[in-house]
């Protein structure tokens, strides 16, 4: 089959690899219709190459059709239309139980310290072959994969693989009040969706912050009250103008859906990159043990949000030696909540939404649609953000 696989920093190539086949009870087997280009991959693209090994798989957001199942699997059969949530999670464990899925006991990378396993992510979360291919092997699928209806196009249920499920848990993490206000920090799909759920879910005021002309304009168009950094000379500046808006305490909320590739911190990007450039055997270990984020956003998140407020991080972040302005938390009794989407447990709150209404803005969510062999244009144009690239679906 052919795949999208990673060769070195910003070089994905797509090959033929061999198929998947079934290796245990619990696996299936499906042929991808559609694949999503994330964010999370262009760390792997730009930040997190010590931990990739060339020829991994990438991608983790497929709505495909299964093709075999293995004698554990009683709920699905060939022919069964299934998305396939980013984290692979058993359902039984005491963490599944307690709608905590990325935190599965059954798939946590133990021999890392990580988290439950995730499709085509590193070796941190399992080294699992990604979506990003023509058929895709899905571990524990007696739970994973949701079954969806025949008919709407796969634009229509794709984005509960990740897009949605991520933005969902980050409104509820962020604890907005009915009527209340909530910013958001970075247009990209995560922070556009999460301004959509953020409404839908009955937040008064939603600010969205960005610096692309495109991601703000497909914000305003839904009623986003939108901020483009390029107007201020100073974070100080764009927080005043967010408070003045706020009777001068700052939003209820703010949501960081960028992470660590924030603009700003040339000392912390120079880090970044000097690991990236060392051998894997010298730059894995230096990455683990000193990383560092570029935390502009989170910085602006502390700043702005109101005394008493909620930060719900869902922009990725992998620093081991980040410093933290622990005293401004404390001061400002800002509560902090943060992790890898819980995928199950919000889907079933989800898929009400994801009607012929489609008061989301899922069907024409999708900026760009390509082949799956188009794929090393595709992340070099959205690592660049450019042709107004927010979010690219991919075809095998």
């Amino acid at each position: 089959m052919k795949a999208v696989t990673w060769q070195g920093k910003r070089d994905v190539r797509v090959e033929n690899v061999p198929d998947p086949e079934i290796q245990e009870p619990t696996d299936a087997v499906i042929r991808v219709t559609s694949t999503g280009l994330c964010g999370s991959d262009l760390h792997l693209y730009e930040v997190l190459t010590p931990f990739m090994t060339p020829g991994d798989i990438l991608g983790h957001e497929p709505i495909g059709i299964v093709e075999e199942v293995g004698a554990g699997v009683p709920d699905l059969q060939a022919g069964d239309r299934v998305v396939v949530p980013f984290q692979i999670a058993c359902g039984n464990c005491w963490m599944c139980l307690n709608a905590l899925q990325t935190q599965c006991e059954t798939t946590q990378v133990t021999g890392e310290n990580m988290g439950a396993a995730l499709f085509g992510y590193t070796r941190l979360y399992g080294s699992v072959p990604g979506a990003q291919a023509e058929y895709l092997r899905v571990p524990q699928a007696q739970y994973g994969p949701i079954k969806v209806p025949e008919g709407p196009p796969d634009d229509r249920f794709l984005y509960l693989s990740d897009v949605l499920p991520t933005a969902w848990q980050a409104v509820a993490y962020a604890d907005v009040p009915q009527g209340g206000s909530v910013a958001v920090l970075g247009l990209g799909p995560i922070g556009d969706m999460c301004c959509r759920v953020a409404q839908v879910r009955g937040a008064g005021r939603v600010f969205g912050v960005d610096l692309v002309p495109e991601r703000l304009r497909r914000a305003r168009e839904r009623g986003v009250e939108t901020y483009d950094l390029r107007s201020f000379h100073n974070e100080k500046e764009l927080v005043a103008a967010i408070r003045d808006e706020t009777d001068g305490r700052g939003p209820d909320a703010v949501i960081d859906a960028v992470g660590t590739e924030a603009h700003g911190s040339a000392a912390a990007k120079l880090v970044q990159q000097a690991s990236g450039m060392l051998p894997r055997m010298i730059g894995g270990p230096l990455a683990e043990r000193f990383s560092v984020d570029r935390l502009a956003a989170l910085h602006t998140a502390i700043e702005l949000v109101r005394r008493g407020g909620t930060i719900s991080l869902t922009g990725v972040y992998g620093g081991m030696a980040d410093p933290l302005p622990m005293l401004t938390l404390f001061d400002k009794q800002i509560q902090l909540r943060m992790g890898q989407a819980n995928v199950r447990r919000w889907s079933d709150d989800i898929i009400p939404y994801l009607t012929d209404e489609d008061p989301l803005g899922v069907e024409d969510f999708a900026t760009h649609r390509v082949p799956l062999s188009d794929a090393p244009h595709a992340y070099d144009m959205f690592q660049r953000k450019q042709d107004g690239a927010v979010k690219v679906l991919m075809e095998p």
